[in-house]
């Protein structure tokens, strides 16, 4: 007989971008906390801002769940891992409860998660000037898709107590799932945001914000009936501490150390691909372009994530011993990989949207220049076209864009290190920059769309 273990695990999901599910979400997180849960914060999609604020509002490391960048053994792999030693699994959905990669299919929507680890749903309904046609909406998402179980309903933006009333009449009328909690309009605090979403949380900042939505999610949702719909049994397999043990059993081999930036200015990173660099051998070593001047010792390579480097550009240009650092790594055959504002750092110049120009590391021949309106935004498919960091030629894997700077210089074969495509199209794209054993590129990776990728990081930084 298979044994079970009981843990409280839903996904809170919205009727379409801006219902409120990121609020609810840090509130259900420091409500949680406060009453002594153990609790594990999971975001679908690609995004890097949420997955930070839930880490700030919890303590606790977010990670990313999305089924067409990272494929759905993935998907199951870091849920399951991330569970171990928690109580309870609060996964945060992505636009609408339907929205992903396609118009026509589930792919790498919050709804495909949910139906691949068979999570309740809680759906976030902005209820502004609405009345019964709660009801009608509702049961659209109810009825949109079988097998998927919405299992209570949280009403945003309400009037009164009286517009409460009328919603859940609404509801129960027409048998749909109860409404387990209504937010009054003007209850929630707004978190602060910019171009590429909500800043970047900040604990010292935003700690009296995560408190407040905590205790707002206290007074108007009913918890204690939430639990009760959400509690599950699942196999006592899917949560063993060997699965938690291979995030950080190296592999067998020359261990390499690889210096990450992180700081205000970069820190955009996948957690999970963390994971994978780590289990690959590779020993990371954080670092900061903005505060220090220079590089931890005996590197065998660099990675630059993603960020705000434009807003610290004047900064970063000043630091000219840590970007004659990073240059004289790139000079003296050191392997850098840089993603987006990465790659920004290592470009000639950084144009910020007022005009002003700062001077970068200089290691790539191309400027980048911040834009009035958002650049690019979507999943791609990519793959070497160069035998290098990420494999032979041809190695595959999957990643998505999204940035408000462009480059005054386009890629082009053959020089180019990678190509890629969007989902549904044929041809193919340049895509990246290459210097040597240096390669930049406005695509953020995620590794778990192909397991291969961070044990060809580790050989390629050992030769």
């Amino acid at each position: 007989m298979t044994k079970s273990c009981e843990i409280i695990s839903f996904c809170v999901a919205g009727t379409h971008s801006g219902a409120g599910k990121t609020t609810l979400t840090l509130g259900l997180l420091a409500a949680f906390k406060k009453r002594g849960y153990k609790v594990q914060p999971f975001k679908c999609g690609p995004d890097y801002l949420d997955p930070g604020h839930h880490q700030a509002a919890c303590g606790v490391l977010s990670r990313n769940l999305d089924t067409w960048m990272m494929g759905k053994e993935a998907v199951l792999e870091s849920f399951s891992r991330a569970l171990v030693g928690h109580e309870v699994a609060v996964v945060e959905g992505v636009m609408g409860l339907f929205d992903g990669a396609s118009a026509t299919t589930l792919s790498g929507s919050t709804a495909e998660v949910a139906l691949l680890l068979e999570l309740p749903v809680i759906l976030v309904v902005d209820a502004r000037s609405m009345a019964r046609s709660i009801a009608a909406l509702v049961k659209g998402f109810v009825d949109f898709e079988p097998g998927l179980k919405i299992t209570g309903v949280v009403a945003n933006n309400i009037g009164s107590k009286r517009h409460r009333e009328i919603l859940e009449q609404a509801l129960a009328a027409a048998a749909l799932p109860q409404m387990v909690g209504a937010l009054p309009r003007g209850v929630v605090p707004s978190l602060a945001e910019r171009h590429l979403g909500l800043v970047t949380a900040d604990q010292e900042r935003d700690s009296a914000i995560y408190q407040h939505l905590g205790e707002v999610v206290e007074e108007y949702l009913d918890l204690d009936l939430l639990v009760q719909k959400c509690r599950l049994s699942l196999p006592e397999h899917q949560l063993e501490s060997e699965r938690q043990e291979l995030l950080v059993r190296p592999a067998s081999g020359r261990k390499v150390r690889v210096g990450i930036a992180k700081d205000q200015a970069f820190h955009f990173y996948y957690a999970d691909n963390l994971d994978f660099l780590r289990r690959a051998g590779i020993e990371l070593v954080e670092f900061s372009p903005l505060l220090e001047s220079s590089l931890p010792e005996n590197l065998q390579g660099l990675y630059l994530g993603g960020g705000y480097p434009e807003l610290f550009a004047e900064q970063l240009s000043a630091n000219f011993k840590m970007r004659q650092a990073v240059a004289d790594f790139a000079e003296n055959d050191g392997a850098i990989y840089a993603e987006c504002g990465g790659l920004m750092y290592l470009s000639e110049k950084l144009v910020d949207q007022e005009g002003k120009e700062w001077a970068m590391s200089g290691i790539l021949p191309l400027s980048t220049r911040m834009e009035k309106r958002r650049h690019r935004l979507g999943y791609v498919e990519v793959e070497s076209t160069i035998d290098g960091l990420f494999g032979k030629i041809g190695t595959a894997w999957r990643g998505h864009e999204f940035h408000w700077s462009s480059p005054d210089l386009e890629p082009v074969f053959p020089q180019a290190p990678l190509r890629y495509r969007r989902p549904g199209e044929t041809e193919w794209q340049a895509a990246g920059y290459r210097r040597d054993r240096v390669l930049g590129t406005y695509i953020h990776a995620h590794f778990g769309s192909n397991s291969e990728v961070a044990a060809n990081w580790a050989a390629f930084l050992q030769n």
